[in-house]
């Protein structure tokens, strides 16, 4: 079974309906009534697809309603079997904030090829199409990656840049870049879209580290595998209950180091409408009587392509 185009544009309608949910909520200072407004037109619309879907990358639990949660069963049962993994806003601050780069994200894959991740963190490491897989990695120092990164691209430390979200966590490893003389991108949240600045040159991100949530790496896995690129995860498991969900979902080795075909296998569709303009995609506008969407997609080895949508105010 091939992951169908008439799924894909009914993604991306999804994923567009879902964040001109949010528009309403832009710059209002509530994130979770945005969230809410996104997840409740992605719910509803998913279900009048003609699959049997499980959503294996969710934002909570089955006691966490009214999220999209780990283990729910969506579409209308008659179609194929589908893993979904769903973030309906993909940055909940820099909708309530207007701040740039929030979007609404969909990745689907046949069954069983989507790794059932827990809600917890998850190191990562990602980088290019263009760069051999071996050359960074999450057992490797700081150093060691920059100067394998170095030796492969012929660049200069000073012409490297590293993505990264701006955290206490990542003290060390920002203070080892800047012993190094690497150019650091901070990012202030949406994990998922700064994993995906590694894959073309024009959004001039060389290495994405550091470690950020479990769920947003493997859906930055589905799309970055789809275009060659390069990604590594660990999950983290700091407490008895993530151990106890960990083991629950079937993972027996809570330190595995996974390879991004690992984590996604197979075809595979993503989709991640903006909601307010960021570096990857444009937000939405309102003009007229109608919302102007954009929506990046990656399909079957695709380039990263980029959907407009007008979409009539009701």
């Amino acid at each position: 079974m091939k992951l169908s185009k008439d799924l894909l544009n009914s993604l991306i309608d999804i994923t567009s309906n879902s964040a001109i949910a949010c528009y309403p909520y832009i710059g209002k200072n509530d994130k979770i009534l945005a969230d809410k407004a996104a997840t409740d037109i992605m719910r509803n619309q998913l279900n009048k697809l003609s699959i049997k879907g499980e959503v294996v990358i969710g934002e909570g639990e089955l006691d966490e309603a009214p999220m999209l949660y780990i283990g729910e069963k969506i579409g209308n049962g008659n179609g194929p079997l589908i893993d979904i993994a769903v973030d309906p806003v993909e940055g909940t601050n820099f909708v309530a904030k207007n701040l740039p780069g929030a979007m609404s994200v969909l990745a689907v894959s046949e069954k069983g090829n989507l790794f059932n991740a827990p809600e917890t963190y998850m190191q990562k490491i990602a980088t290019g199409n263009n760069i051999p897989k071996d050359t960074v990695d999450l057992d490797n120092t700081v150093e060691q990656n920059i100067q394998n990164y170095s030796v492969v691209t012929n660049k200069k430390n000073t012409d490297i840049t590293v993505c990264i979200l701006d955290r206490p966590r990542h003290k060390q490893i920002i203070s080892e870049l800047k012993r190094l003389n690497v150019n650091i991108k901070y990012i202030s949240d949406g994990d998922v879209a700064g994993a995906l600045l590694v894959s073309d040159k024009k959004f001039g991100v060389d290495i994405f580290m550091g470690t950020g949530g479990g769920p947003e790496g493997v859906i930055s896995a589905a799309a970055l595998q789809t275009l060659n690129c390069n990604f590594q995860g660990r999950f983290l498991f700091n407490s008895s209950k993530d151990i106890n969900r960990a083991k629950q979902m079937g993972i027996k080795d809570l330190n595995k180091k996974y390879e991004i075909n690992e984590i996604i296998k197979g075809e595979s569709i993503f989709c991640a409408t903006g909601i307010t303009s960021g570096e990857l995609i444009n937000g939405i506008i309102k003009k007229n009587n109608k919302y102007i969407t954009e929506t990046i997609i990656t399909h079957n080895k695709s380039i990263l392509e980029v959907v407009k949508k007008e979409v009539s105010i009701t």
